[in-house]
């Protein structure tokens, strides 16, 4: 017996070369995927990049908002009024509206704030007998003024301006911010 006979053999066979086929098919997918890479950077690029212009184009303008008579509102007491969003868009319908606390202080002076926490831009309540603004999402309580009282909104209520104009009392409608930091 033969030694050469028992051993393995080591040499394999190399693989035929591919047909002209066969090359132009793995080109033309190289491509496609390349291709489809590109085209999936490029739209996040896009997208981060008009995230962070946005702001620089926007164009929302103030825009005073009548939200009832003078006589409606006593004295004393915080009010829900509801306004047309200043940013929103003539097709927004209902999610277009937004709301406001507005209070009567004295015969001529008003005050009011944004209906929204500035932790994450939940709505707030008002409790009449506790004189708090209260979020009940994540536990954030403001003072009749919209000083942060407790929990973890970082800032005061945002504040509308207020006039009295013919008899109506009227808000400053600009987008505001809702979260400026957590």
């Amino acid at each position: 017996m033969s030694t050469e006979a028992n051993q393995p053999e080591t040499a394999t066979e190399a693989p035929p070369p591919p047909d002209a086929q066969t090359l132009r098919r793995r080109r033309f997918l190289n491509r496609v995927c390349i291709a489809m890479g590109s085209l999936s950077v490029l739209s996040i690029a896009w997208s981060a990049v008009a995230f962070l212009l946005a702001p620089l184009a926007s164009n929302h303008k103030s825009v005073w908002r009548t939200v009832g008579k003078v006589s409606d509102f006593k004295i004393g007491s915080t009010t829900v009024v509801t306004l047309e969003d200043a940013s929103s868009v003539p097709w927004a319908g209902y999610v277009g509206r937004t709301a406001a606390y507005l209070r009567r202080d004295s015969e001529t002076s008003f005050v009011c704030f944004s209906i929204n926490c500035t932790h994450l831009g939940c709505p707030v309540r008002w409790v009449q007998t506790a004189q708090l603004f209260m979020c009940p999402c994540h536990g954030g309580v403001y003072y009749r003024n919209g000083e942060v009282a407790a929990g973890p909104p970082p800032l005061p209520l945002p504040q509308y301006q207020v006039r009295i104009r013919n008899g109506n009392v009227e808000l400053m409608a600009s987008p505001l911010p809702i979260t400026r930091g957590a």
